[in-house]
């Protein structure tokens, strides 16, 4: 009986240090997995905007090791962010030989244009249906003044960047996230081509674009959806329309 209750005795004594132990433990497990799950979002962002900007060119193979040294990490987080990019239709995975950068062909721009083409138009109606304040929309009011500047200061990439915020920000006040994800894909795969097509052949009327960009904002404050979505639909057109030029007139294949 003695030897029973020295072992229970011993037994209490030790459990809050053994519970501490074990609460330390999963709290380390846990904080593990947040530090691995943000250095895979880390990659998976740099990767896909690297793939975006053409810094990794279409039809290029890369080893996993490779992008591992590149970006100074360990193989586990860059393999998570290639399987995401997989998903994305941005890269093939070949097991044991590292990724292909897909490419783009014209009438897979052609497919990803006819998709931003029919659901930007739903979101810049949904956003006039809100009619959201000035201060919401002032983000898109900001990015037609920089893209005006780099005009001005000839700054292609800067162009881009405005423009490129112009779009996301109309999108982002739809109020879908599913809305918004779609077409933020696609429209980071038009982001691609044009960066491609825009080395080839600047803008042919910049001005232009930025009165169409005006025009949407003067729908949206009207809460005008039906002229909304009419001006975006017809933006996205002109556009598709000028990088199909350049693609045939270049003869481009793949981008």
């Amino acid at each position: 009986m003695a030897r029973i209750a020295q072992r229970v005795t011993r037994k209490a004594a030790s459990e809050p240090y053994g519970g501490a132990v074990r609460a330390i433990s999963s709290e380390a497990r846990a904080t593990s997995s947040e530090a691995r799950a943000t250095s895979t979002d880390q990659i998976y962002h740099l990767l896909r905007q690297k793939i975006l900007d053409s810094d990794m060119l279409p039809g290029a193979n890369y080893l996993e090791q490779e992008l591992a040294v590149m970006l100074g990490v360990s193989r586990t987080p860059v393999r998570e962010a290639l399987i995401r990019l997989q998903a994305d239709n941005l890269v093939q995975v070949i097991p044991r030989h590292g990724i292909k950068v897909l490419p783009l062909a014209p009438s897979d721009m052609k497919e990803i244009y006819e998709v931003v083409m029919g659901l930007e138009p739903m979101a810049a109606a949904r956003v006039a249906a809100m009619r959201p304040s000035e201060a919401a929309l002032r983000p898109m009011v900001k990015a037609c003044s920089r893209m005006t500047a780099a005009i001005r200061s000839g700054d292609v990439e800067s162009w881009i960047a405005a423009d490129d915020d112009f779009h996301s920000g109309i999108v982002a006040l739809c109020d879908n996230a599913r809305l918004i994800g779609i077409i933020t894909n696609c429209a980071d795969q038009v982001h691609r081509a044009r960066r491609f097509t825009i080395k080839l052949r600047p803008h042919p009327d910049p001005q232009r674009s930025i009165r169409e960009h005006k025009e949407i904002l003067d729908a949206i404050r009207a809460g005008d959806a039906k002229a909304a979505a009419a001006r975006s639909y017809a933006h996205r057109e002109r556009g598709w329309s000028e990088q199909l030029k350049v693609l045939t007139e270049f003869g481009i294949r793949q981008v």
